[in-house]
């Protein structure tokens, strides 16, 4: 095992405030390319990960030496890590923010450590204590609050409550993935793993290019283009890699609190960017859920944002 030098000052700042912004940044451009219905759902999917995936195959041919190979026996299960994981957490937050605002939605996928809890309880069979089971039932209860009474002059409106599943359905891929993916990060680095799973998995959206999607994407504006490569380069190759660097220089245990950061720093670019409202009922449950964080990640590993975990102290 190599010793890592860590990162000061100004280095490690980029290395951190960089992934944490740009993924803040991700919930606000979902919803202004659904909202002014520059893109479907399935189509805004099918384009950010076709940018992540050519950016990914670019990152691969020059910087071969930070992968690992890809094992033949591998790549049904990668394949399958990867259409669930992340095809499916992509389609459901882009279904989930054609309803719920970003803010909401952010908030939603923030309860992925705690699904990671639970899927661990009941199909690893791992221990729980009294504080991560109020953590989960304060978690759990905020999403609820958020769902039925998280916008203004709020009713229960079918949509939203669909939207409001879509997203935590999101969530609930992005947990599945990050406990299926547990035994292949004994064989590949989380960057690998993460490469890998994403080009494999898009390959399952094929079935879903139609002339709808040539139409959409001749027809969008400059703004929308912008916000699309920002969603596939920046929210998700550059911030997947910086974070990935951070994790490798220094413990998850000593990082992984920015993480609280991305709802709230999503809720305010979210009411100055698109003009979200911030309700007080939003703010409770918010509380809910990141009270109900820090419980059940307290005194234990934290997990990672989904797509990304990293084995502590990884040789290179």
């Amino acid at each position: 095992m190599n010793t890592k030098t860590k990162p000061h000052g100004l280095k490690f700042l980029i290395l951190i405030i960089l992934p944490i912004i740009f993924w803040a940044c991700a919930f606000p451009s979902i919803k202004f390319i659904l909202e002014e219905k520059h893109l479907s759902y399935i189509n805004l999917t099918i384009m950010r990960l076709l940018v992540v995936c050519i950016s990914f195959l670019i990152f691969i041919a020059l910087q071969r030496k930070r992968f690992n190979p890809l094992q033949k026996k591998d790549i049904i299960p990668i394949f399958l890590l990867g259409f669930f994981g992340i095809v499916g957490y992509h389609l459901g937050l882009n279904y989930g923010e054609q309803f719920v605002s970003a803010g909401a939605a952010s908030l939603i996928i923030a309860t992925i450590p705690v699904l990671v809890t639970i899927l661990s309880i009941l199909y690893l069979k791992e221990k729980v204590t009294i504080k991560q089971v109020i953590g989960i039932l304060l978690s759990l209860s905020g999403v609820v609050i958020i769902s039925i009474l998280g916008t203004a002059n709020a009713t229960i409106e079918i949509n939203y409550i669909y939207g409001a599943l879509g997203v935590f359905f999101a969530a609930l891929m992005g947990a599945v993935y990050t406990i299926l993916g547990k035994k292949m990060l004994e064989r590949y680095s989380a960057l690998s793993l993460t490469a890998y799973a994403m080009l494999l998995g898009s390959i399952g959206l094929i079935p879903l290019i139609n002339n709808e999607l040539i139409t959409e994407v001749s027809n969008l504006p400059v703004m929308a283009w912008f916000a699309l490569i920002f969603l596939g380069l920046f929210s998700t190759i550059i911030s997947y890699t910086l974070w990935y660097v951070a994790l490798e220089t220094r413990d998850a245990t000593e990082i992984s609190s920015y993480l609280y950061a991305i709802p709230v720093l999503s809720t305010i670019l979210s009411y100055f960017l698109i003009g979200e409202i911030i309700t007080i009922f939003f703010i409770l449950g918010g509380i809910f859920v990141i009270t109900g964080l820090l419980l059940v990640n307290s005194k234990k590993s934290p997990r990672n944002l989904p797509l990304l975990r990293s084995k502590k102290k990884q040789s290179t």
